[in-house]
C-alpha cells in the first residue's frame, strides 16, 4: 500500500486501534464512544472503511492494524515535505523552527539522528 494517508477522524480512530490492539470490536465501540463521542454505528462504519482501505482487519470481532502508526506518519511526513517544500528537508526544518529555540538535549538528539541517517 503506497498511499498511507489518513484524514483526521481516520487517524484518531486508528490511534485507538494501535493503542489497544488486538481489541474486540465491542471494546472499540466503547473506546470510540468515550474518546471520540461516536455512536456504535459510526464506529462500525469507520471500521469497515479502514478494513476496505487496508489499514485494519476485523477477524471474528477482533480488530488489529494492518499498517503501523510509523508507516502512516512516515508517509504523511514525506508527502508534506515533498509537496510543500519541494522535497527539501532543510527547507521544512527552517520553516518549522522559525521562532523556536532548542534545548541542548534536543540539539544533541537531532545531531545523533542526523549522524545515524547520514549517507556514506
Amino acid at each position: 500500500m503506497d498511499d498511507k494517508r489518513l484524514f483526521e477522524s481516520e487517524f484518531r480512530f486508528m490511534t485507538l486501534v494501535w493503542d489497544n490492539e488486538p481489541v474486540s470490536s465491542m471494546k472499540l465501540v466503547e473506546l470510540c464512544a468515550a474518546e471520540l463521542n461516536w455512536k456504535k454505528s459510526t464506529t462500525f462504519t469507520m471500521l469497515k472503511k479502514m478494513c476496505e482501505k487496508g489499514f485494519a482487519k476485523n477477524d471474528r470481532a477482533l480488530v488489529t492494524s494492518c499498517v503501523s502508526r510509523g508507516e502512516v506518519l512516515r508517509s504523511e511526513s514525506n508527502r508534506v515535505v515533498s509537496e510543500t517544500f519541494s522535497g527539501s528537508l532543510p527547507g521544512f526544518l527552517v520553516a518549522f523552527m522559525d521562532g523556536k529555540t532548542l534545548t541542548d538535549g534536543e540539539v544533541d538528539e537531532l545531531k545523533r539522528l542526523i549522524d545515524e541517517h547520514r549517507r556514506g
